[in-house]
Protein backbone atom coordinates (compact mmCIF):
# COMPACT_ATOMS: atom_id res chain seq x y z
CA UNK A 1 0.00 0.00 0.00
CA UNK A 2 1.44 3.34 -1.10
CA UNK A 3 0.17 6.34 0.85
CA UNK A 4 0.70 10.07 0.29
CA UNK A 5 0.47 12.50 3.21
CA UNK A 6 0.22 16.09 1.94
CA UNK A 7 1.39 18.40 4.73
CA UNK A 8 3.16 17.69 8.01
CA UNK A 9 2.13 19.84 10.90
CA UNK A 10 0.04 17.98 13.49
CA UNK A 11 -2.52 15.99 11.51
CA UNK A 12 0.03 14.97 8.88
CA UNK A 13 2.67 13.85 11.35
CA UNK A 14 0.26 11.78 13.44
CA UNK A 15 -1.46 10.33 10.38
CA UNK A 16 1.85 9.23 8.86
CA UNK A 17 3.09 7.64 12.05
CA UNK A 18 -0.17 5.84 12.73
CA UNK A 19 -0.53 4.56 9.17
CA UNK A 20 2.91 2.99 9.48
CA UNK A 21 2.25 1.69 13.00
CA UNK A 22 -0.92 -0.05 11.85
CA UNK A 23 0.55 -1.18 8.51
CA UNK A 24 4.31 -1.82 8.89
CA UNK A 25 4.68 -2.81 5.23
CA UNK A 26 3.07 0.37 3.91
CA UNK A 27 5.09 2.82 1.83
CA UNK A 28 4.24 6.18 3.39
CA UNK A 29 5.38 9.42 1.74
CA UNK A 30 5.18 12.82 3.44
CA UNK A 31 5.24 15.93 1.23
CA UNK A 32 6.04 19.23 2.95
CA UNK A 33 6.84 22.54 1.25
CA UNK A 34 8.65 24.00 4.30
CA UNK A 35 11.79 22.86 6.11
CA UNK A 36 10.20 21.93 9.46
CA UNK A 37 7.50 19.59 10.73
CA UNK A 38 5.29 19.53 13.85
CA UNK A 39 5.77 23.18 14.88
CA UNK A 40 3.76 24.10 17.99
CA UNK A 41 2.62 27.51 16.83
CA UNK A 42 0.56 27.99 20.00
CA UNK A 43 3.86 28.78 21.69
CA UNK A 44 4.71 31.81 19.55
CA UNK A 45 3.45 34.41 22.03
CA UNK A 46 5.24 32.62 24.88
CA UNK A 47 8.48 32.67 22.89
CA UNK A 48 8.05 36.37 22.15
CA UNK A 49 7.57 36.89 25.89
CA UNK A 50 10.71 34.91 26.81
CA UNK A 51 8.85 32.00 28.41
CA UNK A 52 10.27 29.24 26.17
CA UNK A 53 13.32 27.31 27.34
CA UNK A 54 14.48 26.66 23.78
CA UNK A 55 12.76 27.19 20.42
CA UNK A 56 14.08 23.78 19.37
CA UNK A 57 11.66 22.27 21.88
CA UNK A 58 8.71 23.76 20.03
CA UNK A 59 8.93 20.74 17.70
CA UNK A 60 8.11 17.19 18.77
CA UNK A 61 9.36 15.61 15.53
CA UNK A 62 11.92 16.43 12.86
CA UNK A 63 12.31 15.26 9.26
CA UNK A 64 15.24 13.15 10.41
CA UNK A 65 13.31 11.48 13.24
CA UNK A 66 10.40 10.68 10.93
CA UNK A 67 12.76 9.17 8.38
CA UNK A 68 14.34 6.99 11.08
CA UNK A 69 10.88 5.65 11.85
CA UNK A 70 10.59 4.36 8.28
CA UNK A 71 8.67 7.20 6.63
CA UNK A 72 9.67 8.67 3.27
CA UNK A 73 10.02 12.39 4.00
CA UNK A 74 10.13 14.91 1.14
CA UNK A 75 10.88 18.40 2.42
CA UNK A 76 10.82 21.57 0.28
CA UNK A 77 8.35 19.73 -1.91
CA UNK A 78 5.11 21.20 -3.20
CA UNK A 79 2.20 19.18 -4.51
CA UNK A 80 1.19 21.31 -7.49
CA UNK A 81 -1.65 19.21 -8.87
CA UNK A 82 -3.80 16.44 -7.43
CA UNK A 83 -6.06 14.03 -9.30
CA UNK A 84 -7.89 12.53 -6.36
CA UNK A 85 -9.98 10.05 -8.35
CA UNK A 86 -6.96 8.45 -10.02
CA UNK A 87 -4.70 9.14 -7.01
CA UNK A 88 -2.04 10.93 -9.06
CA UNK A 89 -0.01 13.80 -7.62
CA UNK A 90 2.22 16.23 -9.50
CA UNK A 91 5.15 16.92 -7.21
CA UNK A 92 7.51 19.89 -7.47
CA UNK A 93 10.93 19.84 -5.81
CA UNK A 94 11.33 23.48 -4.77
CA UNK A 95 15.11 23.22 -4.56
CA UNK A 96 15.98 21.40 -7.79
CA UNK A 97 12.96 22.53 -9.82
CA UNK A 98 12.30 18.93 -10.84
CA UNK A 99 8.68 17.93 -11.43
CA UNK A 100 7.42 14.36 -11.20
CA UNK A 101 4.15 12.45 -11.15
CA UNK A 102 3.39 9.75 -8.59
CA UNK A 103 0.43 7.39 -8.27
CA UNK A 104 -0.80 6.22 -4.87
CA UNK A 105 -3.29 3.83 -3.35
CA UNK A 106 -4.36 6.30 -0.65
CA UNK A 107 -4.11 10.07 -0.32
CA UNK A 108 -4.30 11.95 2.99
CA UNK A 109 -4.96 15.70 2.84
CA UNK A 110 -3.40 17.45 5.82
CA UNK A 111 -2.53 20.75 4.18
CA UNK A 112 -3.58 22.75 7.21
CA UNK A 113 -4.73 26.34 7.16
CA UNK A 114 -3.37 29.74 6.20
CA UNK A 115 -3.61 33.03 8.01
CA UNK A 116 -6.28 35.42 6.79
CA UNK A 117 -4.59 38.31 5.01
CA UNK A 118 -7.21 40.72 3.66
CA UNK A 119 -6.67 42.56 0.39
CA UNK A 120 -6.24 46.05 1.83
CA UNK A 121 -4.04 48.97 0.74
CA UNK A 122 -0.53 48.59 2.18
CA UNK A 123 -1.04 44.98 3.30
CA UNK A 124 2.27 43.88 1.75
CA UNK A 125 4.38 46.14 3.95
CA UNK A 126 7.37 44.40 5.52
CA UNK A 127 6.32 45.99 8.81
CA UNK A 128 3.25 43.75 8.94
CA UNK A 129 3.82 40.36 10.55
CA UNK A 130 1.87 37.11 10.84
CA UNK A 131 1.85 34.58 13.69
CA UNK A 132 1.24 31.26 11.97
CA UNK A 133 4.36 29.21 11.19
CA UNK A 134 8.01 28.82 12.12
CA UNK A 135 9.16 31.54 9.72
CA UNK A 136 6.58 33.94 11.16
CA UNK A 137 7.73 33.11 14.69
CA UNK A 138 11.38 33.74 13.87
CA UNK A 139 10.61 37.05 12.21
CA UNK A 140 8.45 38.20 15.14
CA UNK A 141 10.98 37.08 17.73
CA UNK A 142 13.77 38.97 16.00
CA UNK A 143 11.88 42.23 15.58
CA UNK A 144 10.20 42.16 19.00
CA UNK A 145 13.52 42.57 20.76
CA UNK A 146 14.06 46.02 19.25
CA UNK A 147 10.61 47.57 18.86
CA UNK A 148 8.97 49.92 21.35
CA UNK A 149 5.39 49.63 20.08
CA UNK A 150 3.09 47.26 18.23
CA UNK A 151 -0.44 47.13 16.87
CA UNK A 152 -2.11 43.73 17.16
CA UNK A 153 -5.07 43.22 14.85
CA UNK A 154 -7.48 40.55 16.07
CA UNK A 155 -8.47 39.97 19.70
CA UNK A 156 -8.98 36.21 19.57
CA UNK A 157 -6.70 33.86 21.49
CA UNK A 158 -3.59 34.46 19.38
CA UNK A 159 -3.92 38.24 19.23
CA UNK A 160 -4.86 38.38 22.91
CA UNK A 161 -1.75 36.43 23.91
CA UNK A 162 0.54 38.48 21.69
CA UNK A 163 -0.84 41.76 23.05
CA UNK A 164 -0.40 40.53 26.62
CA UNK A 165 3.15 39.29 26.16
CA UNK A 166 4.27 42.42 24.34
CA UNK A 167 2.72 44.66 27.01
CA UNK A 168 4.36 42.87 29.95
CA UNK A 169 7.66 43.26 28.12
CA UNK A 170 7.32 47.03 28.11
CA UNK A 171 5.98 47.52 24.59
CA UNK A 172 3.22 50.02 23.92
CA UNK A 173 0.39 47.96 22.47
CA UNK A 174 -2.81 48.76 20.61
CA UNK A 175 -5.26 45.89 20.22
CA UNK A 176 -7.77 46.30 17.37
CA UNK A 177 -10.83 44.16 16.73
CA UNK A 178 -13.98 44.55 14.65
CA UNK A 179 -16.11 43.08 17.45
CA UNK A 180 -17.17 44.94 20.56
CA UNK A 181 -15.26 42.80 23.08
CA UNK A 182 -11.86 41.18 23.48
CA UNK A 183 -12.10 37.42 23.03
CA UNK A 184 -15.65 37.94 21.80
CA UNK A 185 -15.69 34.64 19.89
CA UNK A 186 -14.24 32.74 22.85
CA UNK A 187 -16.05 34.14 25.89
CA UNK A 188 -19.19 35.86 27.00
CA UNK A 189 -19.21 39.29 28.64
CA UNK A 190 -18.69 37.86 32.14
CA UNK A 191 -15.14 36.99 31.16
CA UNK A 192 -14.21 39.41 28.38
CA UNK A 193 -14.92 42.37 30.68
CA UNK A 194 -12.38 41.00 33.17
CA UNK A 195 -9.74 40.73 30.47
CA UNK A 196 -10.55 44.17 29.05
CA UNK A 197 -9.88 45.66 32.48
CA UNK A 198 -6.59 43.75 32.73
CA UNK A 199 -5.45 45.07 29.36
CA UNK A 200 -6.26 48.62 30.33
CA UNK A 201 -4.44 48.26 33.65
CA UNK A 202 -1.35 47.20 31.69
CA UNK A 203 -1.50 50.14 29.31
CA UNK A 204 -2.94 48.34 26.28
CA UNK A 205 -5.13 50.60 24.16
CA UNK A 206 -8.29 48.77 23.11
CA UNK A 207 -9.64 49.83 19.71
CA UNK A 208 -12.81 47.75 19.54
CA UNK A 209 -15.66 47.81 17.02
CA UNK A 210 -13.19 49.06 14.43
CA UNK A 211 -12.49 47.61 11.02
CA UNK A 212 -9.07 48.09 9.46
CA UNK A 213 -9.25 49.78 6.06
CA UNK A 214 -5.58 50.42 5.18
CA UNK A 215 -1.93 50.34 6.18
CA UNK A 216 0.72 52.95 5.43
CA UNK A 217 4.41 53.00 6.22
CA UNK A 218 5.86 56.17 7.71
CA UNK A 219 9.00 57.42 9.39
CA UNK A 220 7.42 56.43 12.69
CA UNK A 221 6.75 52.84 11.55
CA UNK A 222 3.38 51.80 10.21
CA UNK A 223 0.01 53.50 10.48
CA UNK A 224 -3.10 51.36 10.67
CA UNK A 225 -6.25 53.21 9.65
CA UNK A 226 -9.65 51.91 10.73
CA UNK A 227 -13.16 53.13 10.02
CA UNK A 228 -12.93 55.13 13.26
CA UNK A 229 -9.33 56.29 13.62
CA UNK A 230 -5.62 55.83 12.94
CA UNK A 231 -2.90 54.18 15.05
CA UNK A 232 0.86 54.22 14.53
CA UNK A 233 3.46 51.80 15.88
CA UNK A 234 6.77 50.21 14.93
CA UNK A 235 5.03 47.08 13.60
CA UNK A 236 1.59 45.59 13.07
CA UNK A 237 0.70 41.94 13.65
CA UNK A 238 -2.21 40.26 11.85
CA UNK A 239 -4.07 37.64 13.90
CA UNK A 240 -7.57 37.72 12.46
CA UNK A 241 -8.08 34.03 11.89
CA UNK A 242 -7.37 31.11 9.57
CA UNK A 243 -8.97 29.51 6.54
CA UNK A 244 -8.42 25.99 5.17
CA UNK A 245 -5.51 25.65 2.76
CA UNK A 246 -7.44 23.46 0.32
CA UNK A 247 -7.72 25.34 -2.98
CA UNK A 248 -5.77 22.55 -4.68
CA UNK A 249 -8.71 20.20 -4.16
CA UNK A 250 -11.63 22.47 -5.09
CA UNK A 251 -14.28 20.71 -7.14
CA UNK A 252 -12.93 17.27 -6.29
CA UNK A 253 -14.21 16.71 -2.74
CA UNK A 254 -17.15 17.96 -0.71
CA UNK A 255 -16.34 21.15 1.19
CA UNK A 256 -17.96 23.74 3.40
CA UNK A 257 -18.27 27.24 1.97
CA UNK A 258 -14.91 28.24 3.48
CA UNK A 259 -13.07 25.32 1.84
CA UNK A 260 -12.99 22.92 4.80
CA UNK A 261 -13.13 19.35 3.48
CA UNK A 262 -16.07 17.35 4.79
CA UNK A 263 -15.29 13.85 6.06
CA UNK A 264 -17.32 11.04 7.56
CA UNK A 265 -16.72 9.70 11.06
CA UNK A 266 -13.76 7.67 9.76
CA UNK A 267 -12.01 10.73 8.23
CA UNK A 268 -12.90 9.53 4.72
CA UNK A 269 -13.89 12.15 2.12
CA UNK A 270 -16.57 11.49 -0.47
CA UNK A 271 -13.80 10.26 -2.81
CA UNK A 272 -12.83 6.64 -2.06
CA UNK A 273 -9.40 6.22 -0.45
CA UNK A 274 -8.96 9.96 0.06
CA UNK A 275 -8.85 11.15 3.67
CA UNK A 276 -8.60 14.58 5.28
CA UNK A 277 -7.70 15.75 8.78
CA UNK A 278 -6.68 18.78 10.80
CA UNK A 279 -7.14 22.41 9.78
CA UNK A 280 -7.91 21.35 6.21
CA UNK A 281 -11.05 19.52 7.28
CA UNK A 282 -14.28 19.85 9.19
CA UNK A 283 -14.88 18.50 12.66
CA UNK A 284 -18.06 17.06 14.13
CA UNK A 285 -18.98 19.57 16.81
CA UNK A 286 -20.77 17.74 19.61
CA UNK A 287 -22.53 20.73 21.19
CA UNK A 288 -24.46 21.38 17.96
CA UNK A 289 -24.29 17.83 16.54
CA UNK A 290 -23.18 19.31 13.19
CA UNK A 291 -20.07 19.59 11.04
CA UNK A 292 -18.10 22.78 11.68
CA UNK A 293 -14.71 24.34 11.12
CA UNK A 294 -12.64 24.60 14.32
CA UNK A 295 -8.89 24.71 13.66
CA UNK A 296 -7.21 23.43 16.82
CA UNK A 297 -4.07 21.33 17.25
CA UNK A 298 -5.94 18.95 19.56
CA UNK A 299 -8.50 18.22 16.85
CA UNK A 300 -5.74 17.72 14.28
CA UNK A 301 -3.84 15.22 16.42
CA UNK A 302 -6.88 13.03 17.08
CA UNK A 303 -8.04 13.18 13.47
CA UNK A 304 -4.57 12.28 12.24
CA UNK A 305 -4.47 9.21 14.48
CA UNK A 306 -7.89 8.18 13.19
CA UNK A 307 -6.69 8.37 9.60
CA UNK A 308 -4.06 5.80 10.48
CA UNK A 309 -6.56 3.57 12.24
CA UNK A 310 -9.01 3.70 9.32
CA UNK A 311 -6.71 3.85 6.29
CA UNK A 312 -7.45 0.23 5.27
CA UNK A 313 -11.03 -0.13 6.49
CA UNK A 314 -13.41 1.84 8.74
CA UNK A 315 -12.47 0.79 12.25
CA UNK A 316 -12.52 3.58 14.83
CA UNK A 317 -15.12 6.34 14.62
CA UNK A 318 -14.40 9.98 15.41
CA UNK A 319 -15.94 10.97 18.75
CA UNK A 320 -16.24 14.61 17.76
CA UNK A 321 -14.95 17.70 19.51
CA UNK A 322 -16.07 20.29 22.03
CA UNK A 323 -13.38 22.81 20.96
CA UNK A 324 -11.98 22.78 24.49
CA UNK A 325 -9.32 25.46 24.96
CA UNK A 326 -7.61 27.67 27.51
CA UNK A 327 -5.57 30.84 27.79
CA UNK A 328 -3.67 32.63 30.54
CA UNK A 329 -3.47 36.42 30.46
CA UNK A 330 -1.96 38.59 33.19
CA UNK A 331 -2.07 35.70 35.65
CA UNK A 332 -5.73 34.96 34.97
CA UNK A 333 -6.44 31.42 33.77
CA UNK A 334 -9.46 30.98 31.51
CA UNK A 335 -10.63 27.61 30.19
CA UNK A 336 -13.76 26.81 28.23
CA UNK A 337 -15.46 24.11 26.23
CA UNK A 338 -18.39 24.05 23.85
CA UNK A 339 -20.86 26.90 23.54
CA UNK A 340 -21.63 29.95 25.63
CA UNK A 341 -24.98 31.71 25.37
CA UNK A 342 -23.73 34.15 22.74
CA UNK A 343 -22.17 31.53 20.47
CA UNK A 344 -25.16 29.23 20.97
CA UNK A 345 -27.50 31.95 19.71
CA UNK A 346 -25.36 32.33 16.58
CA UNK A 347 -25.62 28.57 16.01
CA UNK A 348 -29.38 28.57 16.55
CA UNK A 349 -29.23 26.51 19.75
CA UNK A 350 -31.71 27.60 22.43
CA UNK A 351 -29.77 27.65 25.68
CA UNK A 352 -29.64 28.98 29.19
CA UNK A 353 -26.50 29.89 31.16
CA UNK A 354 -25.76 30.28 34.84
CA UNK A 355 -22.63 31.72 36.45
CA UNK A 356 -21.36 31.49 40.02
CA UNK A 357 -18.33 32.79 41.89
CA UNK A 358 -16.83 31.15 44.96
CA UNK A 359 -13.49 30.28 46.57
CA UNK A 360 -11.96 27.20 45.01
CA UNK A 361 -11.14 25.81 48.46
CA UNK A 362 -12.25 26.50 52.06
CA UNK A 363 -11.45 29.93 53.44
CA UNK A 364 -9.94 28.39 56.58
CA UNK A 365 -6.94 27.68 54.37
CA UNK A 366 -4.24 30.34 54.58
CA UNK A 367 -4.80 31.22 50.91
CA UNK A 368 -7.49 30.68 48.33
CA UNK A 369 -8.67 32.29 45.10
CA UNK A 370 -12.04 33.11 43.63
CA UNK A 371 -13.30 30.98 40.74
CA UNK A 372 -15.92 32.19 38.30
CA UNK A 373 -17.71 29.25 36.68
CA UNK A 374 -20.41 29.13 34.00
CA UNK A 375 -22.45 26.30 32.57
CA UNK A 376 -24.58 26.42 29.42
CA UNK A 377 -27.27 23.88 28.58
CA UNK A 378 -29.88 23.22 25.91
CA UNK A 379 -33.25 24.34 27.25
CA UNK A 380 -35.43 21.54 25.85
CA UNK A 381 -33.18 18.60 26.71
CA UNK A 382 -31.15 19.97 29.66
CA UNK A 383 -28.13 18.60 27.79
CA UNK A 384 -24.88 20.38 28.70
CA UNK A 385 -23.42 22.22 25.70
CA UNK A 386 -20.76 24.44 27.25
CA UNK A 387 -18.80 25.57 30.27
CA UNK A 388 -16.23 28.20 31.22
CA UNK A 389 -13.96 28.88 34.21
CA UNK A 390 -11.80 31.84 35.27
CA UNK A 391 -9.42 32.23 38.21
CA UNK A 392 -5.90 33.06 39.30
CA UNK A 393 -5.93 29.42 40.39
CA UNK A 394 -5.33 26.75 37.73
CA UNK A 395 -8.85 25.75 36.73
CA UNK A 396 -7.92 24.34 33.33
CA UNK A 397 -8.92 20.75 34.03
CA UNK A 398 -12.45 21.82 34.91
CA UNK A 399 -13.02 22.55 31.23
CA UNK A 400 -11.88 19.02 30.40
CA UNK A 401 -14.43 17.63 32.86
CA UNK A 402 -17.26 19.55 31.20
CA UNK A 403 -15.91 18.58 27.77
CA UNK A 404 -16.30 14.94 28.73
CA UNK A 405 -19.81 15.65 29.98
CA UNK A 406 -20.75 17.24 26.64
CA UNK A 407 -19.29 14.36 24.63
CA UNK A 408 -21.31 11.90 26.65
CA UNK A 409 -24.49 14.01 26.37
CA UNK A 410 -24.84 14.44 30.10
CA UNK A 411 -27.53 16.69 31.52
CA UNK A 412 -27.07 19.39 34.12
CA UNK A 413 -28.88 17.12 36.57
CA UNK A 414 -26.41 14.28 36.04
CA UNK A 415 -23.37 16.56 36.39
CA UNK A 416 -24.83 18.05 39.58
CA UNK A 417 -24.83 14.56 41.14
CA UNK A 418 -21.49 13.35 39.72
CA UNK A 419 -18.95 12.24 42.33
CA UNK A 420 -16.00 14.61 42.88
CA UNK A 421 -13.59 14.29 45.80
CA UNK A 422 -13.20 16.79 48.64
CA UNK A 423 -9.86 17.60 50.22
CA UNK A 424 -9.19 21.10 51.63
CA UNK A 425 -5.91 21.51 49.78
CA UNK A 426 -7.73 21.20 46.50
CA UNK A 427 -11.41 22.10 46.70
CA UNK A 428 -14.59 22.72 48.70
CA UNK A 429 -16.89 19.99 50.04
CA UNK A 430 -18.90 20.79 46.92
CA UNK A 431 -16.49 21.22 44.04
CA UNK A 432 -17.08 24.37 41.97
CA UNK A 433 -17.98 22.20 38.97
CA UNK A 434 -20.69 20.59 41.06
CA UNK A 435 -21.74 24.00 42.40
CA UNK A 436 -22.34 25.49 38.97
CA UNK A 437 -24.21 22.35 37.86
CA UNK A 438 -26.38 22.46 40.97
CA UNK A 439 -27.09 26.13 40.30
CA UNK A 440 -28.06 25.27 36.72
CA UNK A 441 -30.34 22.43 37.77
CA UNK A 442 -32.09 24.64 40.33
CA UNK A 443 -32.83 27.37 37.77
CA UNK A 444 -34.51 25.27 35.11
Amino acid sequence: MKVAIIGSTHAGVFAAKEVLAQNPNAEVHIYEKNDTVSFLSCGIALWIGNHVSSPDRMFYESPESLAKQGLHVHMHTLVGKADLVDKVLTINDLQSGEQTEERFDKIVITTGSRAVKPNLPGIDSDKIYLAKNWDDANALKKVSEDIKSAIVIGAGYIGAELAEQLSVNDKQVTLIDALDRVLANNTDETYSDVFAKAYQEHGVELALEQRVVSFEESDQGITVTTDKGSYTADIAILSIGFVPNTSLFEGQVDMLGNGAIVTDQYMQTNVPDVFAAGDASTVFYNPTQEHDYIPLATNAVRQGILVGRNIVKPTVAYQGTQATSAVELYGLAYASTGLNQSSAAKKGVKTQTVSIQEDYRPNFMLTTDKVTASLTWEVDTRRIVGGAFLSKHDISQAANVVSLAIENKMTIDQLAMTDFFFQPNFDQPINYISSVAIAAASQS
